[in-house]
């Protein structure tokens, strides 16, 4: 693997999960792999669970690790070619990406959209101009469209805490839409229906989306995939509820009106299947999601946030065994 941005470069999601849960049985087995070798991880936008998971992935993989919040840290960016940088922009891309890749072996980036304008967000100009000129291989730590690390941990809980079925019965995944006080991006909700999608082909579960009218997703992320507006219809026999929220995608970064009844509490909870309960972090208590959940035994959250850890060491050993 030499660059990981979405489920499209994973060949087989069962074999990804089975290589992560055996890296969290044995995480020091493969240390001479990241032996000498160097990870760099630049940050555009804050984070916690995704710096501290994948530094720590990194460190158990024997690997050096450098991180750099280039937000803060460096020189301000241009990405547009054929322009006279005599404004803002100190440095640009071709340059500062070409060094990073000079002084690191992978490279992690994380950066998010804008909100403004949808054609050049969903471009993921940033990203890909960053994967051509540092010439390295690249792990995704969240760009505008997608975060595959959080999906891909998302998926390995779900796998670790299904109980099979004597009927065979897979579980019902929902992906509920939760109220926020400002516009987020698509970027959680595309990548976990994305991955979703992919699993319910590959016949590891059932899945569906529910949210209010107007908040559908590109339909690009949902194939296959069972979409709902009625919130306590789509939790009906559901074994796990992902919430999240995103802006509207067809009206790009607006925050809708939308009907009351959406915030997950355990009184939804009892349309479903008795079921556990997700959320990415952070997580707006009592606005997403009600604190009963959260500190209650539906939830999975901290477990989920556990997995992001071997999801980037699984992601990071295979691009080491490629180097």
């Amino acid at each position: 693997m030499k660059l990981f941005t979405s489920v499209h470069d994973v060949p087989s999601i069962k074999q990804f999960v089975k290589d992560a849960l055996e890296l969290k049985a044995n995480p020091y087995a493969h240390q001479s792999l990241g032996k000498n070798k160097t990870l760099g991880l630049v940050f555009m936008n804050p984070s916690l669970r995704t710096r501290l998971s994948t530094q720590k992935a990194a460190l158990n993989l024997g690997m050096n690790v450098m991180v750099m919040n280039l937000d803060k840290e460096g020189w301000a960016l241009e990405t547009q070619d054929g322009v006279v940088m005599n404004g803002s922009t100190v440095e640009h891309i071709r340059e500062a990406a070409a060094v990073m890749g000079q002084y690191c072996d992978i490279l992690g980036l994380r950066s998010f959209p804008k909100l403004n304008n949808r054609e050049e967000d969903y471009s993921e100009d940033f990203f890909n101009k960053f994967v051509k000129y540092c010439a390295v291989p690249v792990v995704s730590l969240e760009s505008a469209t997608r975060h595959p690390l959080q999906s891909f941990a998302d998926i390995i809980t779900i796998h670790e805490t299904w109980t099979k079925q004597p009927d065979g019965r897979k579980p019902k995944v929902v992906l509920a839409w939760a109220p926020h006080v400002k516009a987020l991006p698509q970027a959680v909700p595309n990548s976990f229906a994305e991955w979703m999608c992919k699993a319910q082909a590959e016949g590891m579960i059932d899945f569906t989306i529910a949210q209010p009218e107007g908040y559908e997703l590109a339909e690009e992320f949902t194939p296959g995939a069972d979409i709902q507006y009625n919130i306590e219809e789509a939790l009906a026999g559901a074994d796990y509820v992902y919430v999240k929220n995103w802006s509207s995608y067809k009206e790009y970064g607006k925050v809708l009106t939308y009907p009351d009844g959406w915030m997950m509490n355990n009184e939804k909870l009892k349309f479903t299947n008795d079921a556990k309960v997700m959320h990415c972090l952070p997580v707006r208590r009592d606005l997403e999601l009600s604190s009963e959940i959260l500190d209650g035994p539906s939830s999975l959250v901290i477990h989920e946030a556990g997995n992001r850890l071997w999801a980037a060491q699984a992601v990071i050993k295979s691009m080491l065994e490629e180097l």
